[in-house]
């Protein structure tokens, strides 16, 4: 067989991913702080594109775009709605002005599935960021989170945590009133103090102290250094920072070596242990939506329009440039532009009600939480959330992810609201995990008599008698959790208490 080159034409299908398309998938995982950003560079580069500085108060009244009435499981005698508000004029200004429908992806009833462009490994998603990730040192909230994700916490104490470490400060600090955040979440104080002493073990030693005394605290603990005397010097640092010398000696009953000694252990500590972690610009956050109870139990869901860009195609500037152009690649850059404007306009529509549709669904999930509080979590996913929206779960990540809602009980990450779930062992619907070691702790709370000892077994069996599909690892995963004892050791306890 004789080799030479020849030409052949053969058909394909392939997955190609056109620079509008990328263009959708990055604005819908930007911050609004990076979609500005991103939106004023494009103001820059396209002569076409007009900000709309109009205000926005005269603007016609928001378009209902769906009310869907539903019972809160959590909550049986509560009916919430969710509402959700959509102002098509404030989301993309641009589109009125622009007479034009462009492609038909980006038409603002139609749906991009913008989760299976990106997966077509073009390394366009998230390369940037993970680009930033690696090249920075890791914060001191990203070191906690990291911790946290390892702690054996249950799913409301795990929220709280959350709640607290996005409270401190650079420096390691806790800057919260535990009590107010007892009451924002609906949860006893003791839990909120429960969690804030678990992550008080966290690295660095000090973490999340509430002042400069119980961080030494912390530091000497750990060092088996905290004596009486030691507390003393702590109790008085007042005394310390005016050296006191004499009154120092009297209120920890201690010579002078000592007192040198117990000077220099204190000088040896670290009063800011959050310093040695890289630092960003702090940003306001700023939510993205806004949750709020309307009249009859209801429950509004609208966006924040303050966060989204207003822009708009100037189509008299367009008319009189296209009039002027001669040459081919003038008429050219005006059609281009004048395409990337109207994609940008569409694309920041779209983007602005996939937030709309994930956040109502959001709000109808965790009705209990927003209605009751932390313990009322129901375990979520991103599939039930992209199931019942008719989305791809990769679109609901890119969305939820630093994104950011306001909500009568604070302000969280849209992915707070995600927490993880059990089996129904009778086929109905999931136990959040939260709920079933509330189960596992009543059941061993109860117990009296060293006869009355459940082993792992026996609480798997009155689990599943009760419709919990549990395993025994989970519930002795969930027991150490808890710092329970095993059986055999609670019934050792019991028999030394008869």
């Amino acid at each position: 067989m004789a080799l030479g080159p020849r030409l052949e034409l053969r058909q394909g299908q392939g997955l190609v991913i056109t620079p509008q398309l990328q263009q959708a998938i990055k604005l819908l995982q930007l911050t609004n702080i990076e979609l500005e950003a991103y939106v004023d560079a494009e103001l820059e580069r396209n002569p076409l594109l007009q900000r709309d500085d109009r205000d926005s108060e005269g603007e016609p009244e928001a378009v209902k775009a769906e009310t869907v009435e539903y019972a809160a499981d959590t909550a049986p005698d509560h009916t919430a709605t969710v509402e959700m508000d959509a102002t098509p004029d404030d989301l993309s200004p641009g589109e009125r002005h622009s007479g034009e429908g462009g492609d038909e992806a980006g038409q603002a009833g139609g749906a991009i599935d913008w989760s299976r462009a990106g997966s077509g490994g073009s390394g366009f998603d998230g390369d940037d960021d993970l680009e930033d990730r690696l090249s920075r040192a890791k914060t001191l909230v990203e070191h906690l989170h990291d911790q946290l994700a390892h702690a054996r916490l249950t799913e409301a104490e795990r929220a709280i945590a959350a709640v607290l470490i996005d409270a401190a400060d650079e420096g390691g600090y806790l800057r919260a009133d535990l009590a107010e955040i007892s009451e924002r979440l609906g949860c006893e104080l003791d839990l909120v103090e429960k969690v804030l002493t678990c992550l008080q073990g966290f690295e660095p030693t000090g973490v999340m102290a509430r002042d400069v005394r119980e961080c030494l605290a912390l530091q000497l603990k750990e060092r088996n250094r905290l004596d009486p005397a030691m507390e003393a010097l702590l109790n008085n640092l007042d005394l310390l920072a005016r050296r006191d010398m004499t009154a120092m000696r009297k209120a920890c009953g201690v010579d002078d070596d000592d007192l040198r000694d117990m000077i220099g252990e204190l000088r040896a500590l670290t009063p800011r242990p959050g310093a040695a972690f890289g630092g960003e610009p702090s940003q306001p956050v700023t939510p993205d939506v806004f949750i709020r109870e309307g009249a009859g139990g209801m429950w509004l869901v609208e966006l924040n329009t303050d966060t989204l860009p207003r822009v708009l195609v100037d189509k008299r500037y367009h008319a009189r440039v296209q009039g002027g152009a001669r040459s081919d690649a003038d008429k050219t850059f005006v059609s281009d532009c004048l395409a990337n404007a109207n994609w940008l306009v569409k694309s920041l529509d779209q983007r602005a009600r996939t937030i709309l549709k994930v956040a109502g669904e959001i709000a109808r999930q965790q009705d209990g939480f927003l209605a009751y509080g932390v313990e009322h979590l129901r375990p979520l996913n991103l599939k039930t959330v992209a199931d019942a929206i008719s989305m791809h779960e990769s679109t609901v990540s890119r969305v939820t992810s630093n994104k950011y809602v306001s909500t009568p009980r604070g302000v969280f990450e849209l992915k707070f609201f995600f927490t993880s779930s059990i089996a129904s062992s009778s086929g109905g619907e999931a136990h959040s995990a939260e709920s079933v070691r509330h189960k596992i702790r009543q059941l061993i709370d109860a117990e009296r008599v060293e006869i009355d000892v459940h082993s792992d077994d026996s609480i798997v069996d009155i689990l599943k008698e009760a419709g919990v599909d549990i395993a025994r690892r989970t519930v002795a995963k969930y027991r150490e959790a808890m710092r329970i004892p095993s059986s055999v050791e609670r019934r050792r306890m019991l028999r030394a208490t008869v």
